[in-house]
């Protein structure tokens, strides 16, 4: 029987290792065999039990990884036993807008997630990964980089754009590449110098540690006037500065659960300023199929902070995600 990390009860001590039944599988869905999983901040709250108090236990946590195709069912004819493929996390969401319903089917919650060896999924759950991928790299693609590749996306990001990324977690640091790729100019706010010297040989213009004065107005002058677009995942208080290093007209790109509860922020300035404000959850299938074609065409290398060995060490891996240290994407790898 597979192995997989299970929630019986909220809170991250109580994640446990079990073996499960073998799926059954269905007409439409394919078997995947896990290789590498990619840990998120909203993993941790729905093992908190505070992203969704109402969500069904046992749950199997976590929604951004990559697997090979094991077997498919009778009506899928387009993918084929030994196919390398990444998870997208709501299968419902095929393209167009996101619906409410849509996200019933979310993995890691409410939907079962993938923090295991093996999986039976919706053929909707699955998009095709190029060969000079590793699993590794390819798992940071689904979520953290598919919400960025839409955050720029939707700001018109274009070539000499000027796009500020808030920290250098995961989200920010795929945002990053994208943008270099894109031939965007990039400004990088980190409380660590260390990592600051580091963006700056991915391709950051502009470095600044944010604990320091007058950040906001270095991004301004640098910018001549404000960025173009900001990737906001800050979380409690950067908001208001987000507006503040925005130009007049400029994008705002509220990303995922970090931005939840920012703090008080001027939105008279939104409205004076005219700034576009849109929230980002991801992306549909079809959107992060033309990801996944850029990341191959623009032969995109993740920044991976950290890799853990098998299931049983995704404990330490969710305390390290914890610790915020990291500078990239955590990864579990499932098997060799």
């Amino acid at each position: 029987m597979p192995l997989a990390m299970t929630l019986h009860r909220f809170g991250i001590g109580n994640l446990r290792p079990e073996h499960r039944p073998l799926e059954v599988i269905d007409k439409q869905m394919v078997r995947v065999a896990i290789k590498a999983v990619a840990l998120n901040y909203r993993d941790i709250l729905v093992m908190r039990g505070t992203y969704g108090p109402g969500l069904a236990l046992p749950l199997i946590p976590c929604s951004d990884g990559t697997g090979i195709v094991l077997d498919a069912g009778v009506d899928v004819d387009d993918l084929l036993t030994g196919d390398r493929v990444c998870t997208h996390m709501v299968p419902d969401w095929q393209d167009g807008p996101l619906e409410p319903h849509m996200q019933l089917s979310t993995l890691g919650g409410p939907a079962q997630g993938i923090l295991c060896e093996e999986r039976v999924l919706p053929r909707s759950a699955v998009t095709p990964i190029p060969d000079d991928l590793e699993f590794e790299e390819a798992a940071c693609l689904p979520v953290a980089g598919l919400a960025a590749w839409c955050a720029l996306n939707g700001g018109d990001i274009q070539r000499g754009s000027r796009v500020l990324l808030l920290g250098t977690g995961g989200v920010s640091m795929m945002a990053l590449t994208i943008a270099r790729a894109l031939g965007a100019h990039i400004a990088v706010t980190s409380s660590s110098d260390e990592k600051l010297a580091r963006v700056r040989v991915l391709g950051a213009d502009l470095a600044v540690n944010y604990r320091k004065e007058g950040w906001v107005e270095r991004v301004r002058a640098w910018s001549e006037g404000g960025v173009d677009i900001v990737v906001e995942v800050g979380g409690q208080g950067t908001l208001d500065q987000s507006i503040r290093a925005t130009r007049d007209g400029g994008h705002i790109a509220l990303l995922g659960v970090l931005a939840r509860g920012s703090g008080a922020a001027n939105l008279s300035e939104v409205l004076m300023r005219q700034i576009h404000m849109h929230g980002i959850f991801v992306g549909s299938r079809a959107e992060l199929a033309r990801y996944v074609a850029f990341v191959a065409a623009h032969q995109i290398e993740p920044v991976i902070d950290r890799i853990f060995d098998g299931l049983e060490e995704a404990r330490h891996a969710f305390a390290h995600l914890l610790a915020g240290q990291h500078m990239g994407k955590i990864l579990i790898r499932t098997s060799p």
